[in-house]
């Protein structure tokens, strides 16, 4: 049977990028992107909603956003959804949906430029071209 699971977002960097490791001391680094949609009702009125989405980077892709991520960049992140699933204290079920990344670019130009260039190619930061956009 045939599947897939791959989510691509393009959007800012919403929190800082927080590293934490496991116990086998594998980094892993979540942090949050914003997605807005622009769009017109049919009054004509013009509406944004903004959308927003964990992304969690394992390994070396882990350190390279915690240490080059900052608040505000404009960040692609590609990868598969992973939804989790809790119990509160309060007996509710509770889950949350979030993007386990393969591939993150950073787009900001001005911030990628200050990297050493062996880190972008190590990122994936260097200069986007129409054909690296996979849609």
């Amino acid at each position: 049977m045939l599947s897939l699971n791959k989510a691509m977002i393009i959007g800012n960097v919403g929190t800082e990028p927080e590293m934490r490791f496991t116990p086998n001391g594998n980094p892993v680094t979540s942090f949050r992107v914003a997605t807005n949609r622009v769009y017109t009702t049919p009054e004509g009125e013009r509406k944004q909603e903004t959308e927003w989405f964990t992304v969690v980077a394992w390994n070396r892709l882990a350190e390279n956003c915690n240490q080059f991520l900052t608040k505000g960049q404009l960040v692609y992140a590609e990868g598969r959804l992973h939804t989790r699933s809790w119990e509160g204290q309060d007996g509710q079920k509770h889950s949350h949906a979030e993007i386990i990344a393969s591939r993150v670019i950073f787009l900001d130009r001005q911030r990628s430029a200050d990297l050493p260039e062996e880190k972008i190619s190590e990122t994936g930061t260097g200069e986007i071209e129409p054909e690296d956009i996979p849609f």
